[in-house]
C-alpha cells in the first residue's frame, strides 16, 4: 500500500475555523494534499478551544485538522499580507470560511483573486451566498439547519430537534471538496482556476429536497416521526424484551408483507387492504407500529435480528456514542488509527472512502504556528527574513491560549 495519496504535489491554502472548511481540507489532506492552515496569532481557530476533552484538546479541532501545517499570520499587517500573497502564487487551492465580507476586506474575494492568481482554484464557504436579503448574516450549523426547515422534520412535533451531526456544516464541507477536485481536472486543460462559492443554506436546502418537493405539491407540511420516516411505514424503533431497542425498516411492498408473514406470523395483516399500498401504510403508521412493537416486547434483540435477517427485513440495533467506540464492526475492519498531536497520540477513525492500493494520508495534528518558520522557508525566506517580519509584526505578539477564556 501506497501513502502517496492522488493529490500528492498539490497545495492547499485555507483561513479556516470551526467544522465546515477544516472539513473540506482535511478530506483534501487524507488524500495527499498539503493543507496550509493560516490562522490569527491571537488563539487561531476557535475550534482549538471549544472543550480540551482530548488530553487537554478540542474534539471538534481534533476530529477536523489532522495532517494539516498550521501557520499564523496577522493579516492586519501589510507584512502578513505580502507573505500570504507568496503562498497563494505557490498554491493550487484557497479554501476561506470567514465571516461575510472579510475576504473583500482582505481583498481575497474571488474576483480580485482571478485576476491576480488566475492560476488558483478558490473556494469560499458562506452561510447564504453573496446575494440575497440573508447574505450578510452570520450562520453557523444549527442556524443553516433551522432556516432550511431541517430542525422542522426533526424529533416530535411537539419538540423539533436539530438533527445531532452538523449536517450543514459537513455537507457544505464535503460538496465544497468535491468542487476543488472538478475544477482541478478542468485546470489540467485550461490552466485556470474556478471560482466557488458554497453556502451553508444552500447545502441544506439541497439535503432538504424530499421534504421541500413533498411541500411544494401537497401544500403541506410533513411532520417529524422521531426515529422514523415520514415516508414510509413501519420504519423506527421499538423495545426489545431484554432491554435493547431495535430498528426495523420497510422500503416497499414486498418488504412489508416478509415483515408481518415471517417475522409477525400476521399473515392477515399482509393481505389487508388496509396496508397494502406504502401511502396507506403510513395512514395507518400507528397500528402497525403497536403490532410491531408488541411482538418485539416478547423477543430479544439477538432472535428479532435473526429472524429479520433471514427475512430480509433491514435492522439495526439503537447504540449511542460510547457504544460505536467500542463497536465490534469497526474493531474486525481494523477502523481506528493513531495520529501524532501535541500532546501525544489520539485515536481517530479512518476516513470513509477505501482506495485500492492506497492508505490515506494521516498525518499529525498541529500546534498552533507550529509550521510557521517551516513553510516560510519553503517560501525561500531566510532567518533574517522572517526575523524582519516577526519585526513587522506578521505574527502578532505572542500570546497564550489560556488568556482566550
Amino acid at each position: 500500500m501506497s501513502n502517496q495519496g492522488p493529490l500528492t504535489g498539490i497545495t492547499v491554502v485555507s483561513l479556516e475555523q470551526a467544522v465546515s472548511a477544516p472539513l473540506c481540507t482535511r478530506t483534501l489532506a487524507d488524500m495527499g494534499a498539503r493543507v496550509i492552515k493560516v490562522e490569527n496569532p491571537h488563539g487561531g481557530d476557535f475550534a482549538r478551544y471549544y472543550d480540551d476533552v482530548v488530553n487537554g484538546m478540542a474534539a471538534h479541532f481534533v476530529w477536523l485538522n489532522r495532517s494539516k501545517q498550521s501557520i499564523t499570520l496577522d493579516l492586519k499587517t501589510t507584512a502578513a499580507q505580502q507573505v500570504l500573497g507568496r503562498l497563494l502564487q505557490n498554491a493550487d487551492v484557497f479554501v476561506t470560511n470567514l465571516a461575510p465580507g472579510a475576504t473583500h476586506r482582505l481583498g481575497l474575494d474571488p474576483d480580485t483573486l482571478a485576476r491576480t492568481h488566475p492560476h488558483l482554484v478558490t473556494c469560499e464557504i458562506s452561510g447564504y451566498g453573496d446575494d440575497g436579503p440573508l447574505s450578510g448574516k452570520r450562520a453557523y450549523d444549527l442556524l443553516a439547519q433551522a432556516e432550511s426547515g431541517a430542525c422542522s422534520i426533526t424529533g416530535w412535533p411537539d419538540a423539533p430537534a436539530k438533527p445531532g451531526p452538523p449536517m450543514a456544516d459537513s455537507c457544505t464541507g464535503l460538496y465544497a471538496a468535491i468542487s476543488i477536485l472538478a475544477s482541478l481536472q478542468e485546470r489540467k486543460d485550461t490552466g485556470r482556476g474556478r471560482s466557488i462559492s458554497v453556502s451553508l443554506f444552500d447545502t441544506m436546502v439541497e439535503l432538504m429536497g424530499y421534504p421541500l418537493t413533498w411541500s411544494r405539491y401537497t401544500g403541506t407540511d410533513q411532520h417529524p416521526v422521531g426515529l422514523g420516516s415520514p415516508a414510509v411505514a413501519p420504519y423506527g424503533a421499538y423495545r426489545t424484551v431484554d432491554g435493547h431497542t431495535v430498528i426495523l425498516g420497510t422500503t416497499n411492498d414486498n418488504e412489508w408483507r416478509r415483515l408481518a408473514t415471517n417475522l409477525l406470523n400476521r399473515p392477515d395483516l399482509a393481505a389487508s387492504e388496509r396496508y397494502r399500498r406504502g401511502p396507506d401504510r403510513v395512514a395507518h403508521r400507528d397500528e402497525l407500529d403497536a403490532a410491531i412493537g408488541a411482538w418485539c416486547a416478547e423477543n430479544t434483540l439477538a432472535d428479532i435480528q435473526d429472524a429479520a435477517d433471514a427475512a430480509g427485513i433491514g435492522n439495526a440495533r439503537y447504540n449511542t456514542t460510547t457504544d460505536v467506540v467500542a463497536h465490534p464492526h469497526l474493531a474486525a475492519r481494523d477502523r481506528w488509527r493513531e495520529v501524532d498531536s501535541p500532546v501525544g497520540p489520539v485515536v481517530t477513525p479512518l476516513p470513509p472512502p477505501i482506495i485500492a492500493g492506497l492508505d490515506p494520508v494521516l498525518g499529525p495534528i498541529p500546534g498552533l504556528g507550529e509550521h510557521t518558520d517551516l513553510v516560510l522557508e519553503d517560501l525561500g525566506l531566510d532567518e533574517s527574513d522572517i526575523h524582519a517580519l516577526r519585526r513587522d509584526g506578521a505574527f502578532g505578539p505572542p500570546r497564550h491560549a489560556d488568556e482566550l477564556h
